[in-house]
């Protein structure tokens, strides 16, 4: 495999050990690397794959720091191209705790991906040897500029035969480009004119409302509360709605406290018309991961993705029931990780994913 994946990198800035942005500022905060793409593109290198990050970044000491990390987890940095226009975004992150939800804040405001045009990038590079690309729904979130990028990239792939993953991502705080047009609509014209480049779809539990205008009946995500099999339901609408869809993955996330998260996935498979959950118990029947005493869920959804598309990569992992297993189990073991980076070996994975969960000191 070669996975090529796009987007924006920010700058994580965090506080150590639960406290808030205002007890730490002025004082110190933890820094490291973070964005969707690049989350995906790490999580497959570290479990083997061959992956590759494209961006455009401002060319500075940031940058240079950038790739020196991007190489060390075995990305390929090749790509990542250096701007004389915008600056690296930051985002400041709030890790919460029991009944205090965490809190992300942007400060990513004309950033040089956010600047950057489709003519900017030479496609014939980018997608030299890729056999699979993964974008998500946050680059055309951040700029009308990325909107028009994210569309480019996306049928440059389809004209390649180069399958395409799209993680649809809402994020309401960024859908701002367009003043005269409401977010959650926003997100729809433009998330509905580029899913039809699209092989596989994923998404959260809310994704493919607020992304594509289709609900699973019978729950409500900010109580906890998910209708399980009414995501069969909204992965049929995705695949007629776009036929060019092959799959759908979907991330059940029961929020009980922000330390306590049931935790699991469905992938439907169109051509079967067939959808397989993960976890399940000795009866085959759905039981979700019960996290406790998360560390960092920031990131989780992207380690899902990206084991996801490893998995689908791997024969040995690429049958649905077993691709859905492992991806929920790297993203299960995300959550006992501090970062955005899900530093989880296949070994580790697989583990889970066949039983050894008890957390035991392995020596």
């Amino acid at each position: 495999m070669r996975v090529v994946t796009f987007g924006e990198v920010m700058l994580r800035l965090a506080p150590q050990n639960h406290l808030r942005i205002s007890q730490s500022v002025p004082g110190i905060l933890e820094s490291t690397f973070g964005g969707g793409e690049l989350n995906v593109a790490v999580s497959i290198a570290l479990q083997g794959g061959a992956s590759a990050f494209v961006t455009a970044s401002p060319d500075n000491a940031i940058t240079d720091s950038l790739i020196q990390e991007v190489n060390k987890t075995g990305v390929d940095s090749s790509l990542i191209q250096r701007s004389s226009r915008g600056r690296f975004g930051i985002y400041f992150v709030e890790t919460g705790a029991n009944q205090r939800g965490g809190t992300v804040t942007y400060d990513r405001g004309f950033s040089s991906i956010a600047l950057a045009t489709p003519e900017e990038f030479d496609w014939n590079e980018v997608f030299e040897g890729a056999t699979w690309f993964h974008i998500t729904g946050i680059t055309p979130a951040i700029s009308e500029s990325g909107a028009a990028l994210a569309l480019k990239a996306v049928q440059e792939a389809q004209e390649r035969n180069v399958q395409v993953s799209c993680d649809l991502n809402f994020r309401k705080k960024l859908w701002n480009w367009k003043s005269e047009t409401k977010p959650v609509e926003l997100s729809k014209e433009t998330m509905r004119s580029l899913v039809p480049y699209v092989d596989v779809v994923i998404a959260n539990e809310e994704d493919a409302d607020l992304s594509l205008g289709i609900r699973a009946p019978e729950s409500n995500v900010d109580a906890g509360e998910l209708n399980v099999q009414g995501y069969i339901a909204v992965a049929e609408q995705i695949t007629q709605q776009f036929p060019n869809v092959k799959q759908v993955a979907i991330t059940l996330r029961e929020s009980i406290s922000a330390s306590h998260n049931n935790w699991g996935a469905m992938l439907y498979t169109q051509k079967k018309q067939q959808a397989v959950f993960a976890p399940c118990d000795a009866e085959g029947n759905y039981s979700s991961y019960q996290i406790h005493n998360i560390v960092d869920r920031v990131g989780a959804g992207d380690s899902f993705a990206g084991a996801l598309i490893f998995a689908l990569n791997t024969p040995e992992l690429a049958a649905p029931e077993t691709a859905i297993r492992y991806a929920v189990a790297a993203s299960c073991l995300k959550h006992s990780i501090q970062g955005d980076f899900n530093y989880s070996s296949r070994k580790e994975i697989e583990a889970l994913m066949n039983g050894a969960g008890s957390g035991r000191v392995q020596r």
